[in-house]
């Protein structure tokens, strides 16, 4: 073998930090050994694996089409190594989960999963969709739980859950006593929504086809618990997932309002990069997101 696990953590640091110096640090080394490695590992096969732009390093095509590979063999040396060690046949585990999700069910999930595997190293981030696939996509997260539908060739879309997004007022709205909402109901209020790039204002928007460019948009918002303080302040009405307004429903802080002519059901899906190496680590956490559904 021509190469080392060594070579290929620096070509992956360096990948992710475009900085040798950067990586270097990352990996505690000198940044004159890990530069002599990574310029040993592109003069052994005669190739180059960055554009070199002053002091960042940008991947080129090759550099890119070989990180996937990369990745999954280095995934696949640690999780060998801990074998080795008998530490835990799981390790370390990083999640990424949409605002609903994360705020709603992940944390759960995460409390069951550290339970059944105290060993394990388990981190959670929650973004919009859009921030958890491109992490995803960067190997930064090994797993990503979302609310919007995603088509990109280097990712794995599982379905997970179904959903249902709800329509809702404050009780002092005047369309709080109403049965049900008519398209022109909906164009004649203002609307407190999610930001573009999340699932949730994907799902909505799809919901609204024929009639999104008449919408009364008065706001934008990145947090599930903004929109709902904004509501209940009677600022518009608004639309987020169901399971992020059943106890305020319970409560009567705020109402739901039925759009029977509008489509609000949708799905929860696990992303995966097609090239990561499926762990025991994350295995186990897809049984345990299917069981506890």
């Amino acid at each position: 073998m021509h190469f080392t696990l060594r070579q290929l953590q620096i070509f992956l640091a360096a990948a992710h930090y475009e900085n040798i110096t950067q990586a270097a640090r990352h990996l505690s080394m000198s940044q004159s050994a890990a530069s002599e490695a990574l310029k040993t590992l592109e003069s052994q096969f005669d190739i180059q694996l960055f554009d070199r732009v002053g002091k960042t390093l940008q991947l080129n095509e090759l550099g890119r089409l070989l990180r996937p590979r990369v990745e999954a063999l280095i995934e696949r040396a640690e999780d060998l190594e801990l074998d080795f060690r008998q530490h835990t046949d799981i390790g370390s585990l990083k999640v990424g989960a949409t605002l609903s999700i994360g705020n709603y069910l992940a944390v759960t999930i995460m409390a069951r999963f550290m339970k059944d595997h105290p060993a394990a190293n388990v981190s959670l981030e929650v973004a919009n969709t859009t921030t958890i696939a491109r992490k995803v996509l960067n190997f930064e997260l090994d797993i990503g739980l979302i609310e919007g539908e995603l088509n990109n060739p280097d990712l794995d879309v599982i379905p997970w859950r179904e959903d249902e997004l709800a329509v809702f007022c404050a009780p002092e709205h005047p369309y709080a006593k109403k049965a049900e909402l008519s398209d022109e109901d909906i164009l004649n209020v203002e609307w407190i929504l999610r930001e573009r790039g999340s699932g949730t204002r994907q799902a909505f928007e799809w919901a609204m086809h024929g009639i999104i460019p008449q919408l009364k948009v008065a706001i934008e918002l990145e947090h599930t618990e903004a929109i709902k303080r904004a509501v209940e302040a009677g600022l518009g009405i608004g639309c987020l997932s169901r399971i992020t307004l059943e106890d305020a429903f319970k409560r009567g802080s705020l109402i739901p309002l039925p759009v029977p002519q509008r489509q609000f059901g949708r799905h929860f899906y696990f992303i995966l990069h097609k090239e990561k190496y499926r762990s025991a680590g994350i295995q186990n956490w897809l049984d345990l997101c299917k069981e506890m559904q």
